[in-house]
């Protein structure tokens, strides 16, 4: 049965396919968020019959998440044996998470329901006033569901998309908690806060506990994150969606691989188009 956006969002309290009053206002607020530290939640965004719609769906297709267990370091970079042993580079964690990737989430459904709104992209693109502002070109990665169980973690690292909203769809039955030291990689890739973030001597780190139905806006290119590990048999289901700056990106083969499991032809013949020059 076809999803209807309105039922999905909660278009009532923020309305946000309607210019006017209410709607500046949520952009005001939004916008002065972003600027302090790069992030910013609105509040049960979606109905709860939206969030018990994504979640089923999450459900439908977590046979097909993949699941990978490895080391990586924040750039998601193999190791460099030319620089000191403390670099941030040379600094590998365990890594343990499942993503489920964008072609297991069919046009027609909740998910992509709300992605596809006519007012969704406006609003986010309004909300980071970014004149350069697309949809993520990769097949496997624009709409994604993050699911994790318990012990899983996703250690501190930097989002390879300049742009990344989160909907909070189902919380573990604890931890999960995000984490994130905001900024810290405008105008250069400041490895010494970097190291700081990684050793726990960093005072920039900030901590969020969202809840199903959250919106989250979130400069993850240039802020470190991570996600603390789960508690409970319960999964904790958070849907991706991604903007870049440049028409056409997709993500590095390298990546690709590493969060999907697979890679298409498009990340080969696409790699090395980025809008800038940080490491990953």
């Amino acid at each position: 049965m076809p999803h209807a956006a309105e039922n999905l969002i909660d278009l009532a309290r923020y309305p946000i396919h309607e210019h006017g009053t209410s709607r500046d206002a949520l952009l005001a607020r939004v916008r002065a968020l972003l600027t302090e530290d790069g992030c910013a939640v609105i509040k049960g965004f979606l109905t709860p019959a939206g969030i018990a719609a994504l979640t089923a769906e999450a459900d439908c297709v977590s046979a097909h998440g993949h699941r990978s267990f490895n080391r990586t370091n924040v750039y998601f970079t193999a190791d460099d044996p030319s620089l000191p042993a403390d670099h941030p580079k040379r600094q590998f964690f365990d890594r343990s998470n499942s993503f489920i990737p964008a072609d297991n989430f069919a046009r027609s459904g909740p998910l992509r329901t709300v992605h596809d709104f006519p007012a969704f992209d406006p609003f986010i693109r309004d909300c980071l006033q970014e004149e350069k502002f697309f949809r993520y070109a990769d097949p496997l990665a624009d709409v994604i569901v993050n699911m994790a169980e318990e012990g899983n973690g996703f250690p501190w690292h930097f989002d390879t998309n300049n742009f990344t909203v989160t909907i909070a769809l189902q919380n573990a039955e604890g931890g999960g908690e995000f984490e994130y030291a905001p900024m810290l990689r405008r105008g250069g890739e400041n490895f010494d806060e970097v190291a700081a973030v990684l050793n726990g001597t960093s005072d920039k780190v900030k901590v969020l506990k969202l809840e199903p139905g959250d919106l989250q806006l979130f400069r993850g290119r240039y802020s470190l994150h991570r996600v603390a590990p789960l508690k409970g048999a319960r999964r904790r289901y958070v849907a991706i969606i991604s903007y870049v700056e440049e028409p056409g990106m997709v993500a590095t083969p390298e990546r690709c691989k590493q969060l999907y499991g697979r890679v298409l032809p498009i990340h080969y013949e696409r790699a090395g188009m980025r809008a800038d020059a940080y490491i990953d």
